[in-house]
């Protein structure tokens, strides 16, 4: 009867560190899933007329994410945003504007009046998406994959000022950031484009 007792114990013992064990195992696997590296091609936007615009949809291109505004001293970035999509849209580039408000409330107005001036100032063709915000607390899940390391695989970035720029390659992947001072005609971008 002891022994049955010992053996009852033991039993109970093991099943309980195998389950402890297997429970360690599949939050490490959880763990590992959520910080896994992703791609743009998972995410879904708003485009600036209220229509759903799928990311999916660029598969095979090369990709510059950009946060614009229309009152900002490096607003007429868009005349040569505008000139290098012209250049190289034909060849498997697209440029997404994603306008926010995040700096010195630069970007007040609505929808409508952005792409209206977008228009009107600089003939901008590529495709522009509804307002969002690119850092804080109300910072869009899109700009959380731009900006962080575990999500992108790439780097840790923080959104400086208007029109960063974010290059992805043909597999929707993070691969260069680019400051808010470097025109969209430099040679970093033109060079990584023909390449």
């Amino acid at each position: 009867m002891k022994t049955n007792l010992i053996l009852m114990v033991a039993c109970t013992f093991l099943f309980s560190c195998q389950n402890q064990a297997q429970n360690k195992s599949v939050v490490a696997k959880t763990k590992s899933e959520t910080t896994m590296k992703q791609n743009i091609y998972t995410f879904k936007v708003e485009d600036i007329n209220g229509k759903t615009f799928d990311f999916a949809s660029l598969k095979g291109k090369k990709i510059m994410v950009v946060n614009t505004a229309s009152k900002c001293g490096l607003t007429p970035q868009y005349k040569d945003l505008q000139a290098l999509y012209e250049k190289y849209g034909s060849e498997n580039f697209v440029i997404i504007g994603f306008p926010a408000n995040d700096f010195m409330k630069q970007e007040p107005g609505t929808n409508e009046e952005i792409g209206a001036f977008c228009q009107k100032n600089y003939g901008v063709t590529f495709p522009m998406m509804s307002k969002i915000s690119v850092k804080g607390k109300e910072m869009h899940p899109l700009y959380k994959f731009l900006t962080q390391k575990s999500l992108n695989g790439l780097e840790d970035s923080d959104v400086g000022w208007n029109f960063q720029k974010y290059l992805l390659d043909e597999q929707g992947e993070l691969v260069k950031v680019i400051s808010s001072r470097t025109n969209p005609m430099d040679d970093e971008i033109t060079s990584w484009l023909k390449a």
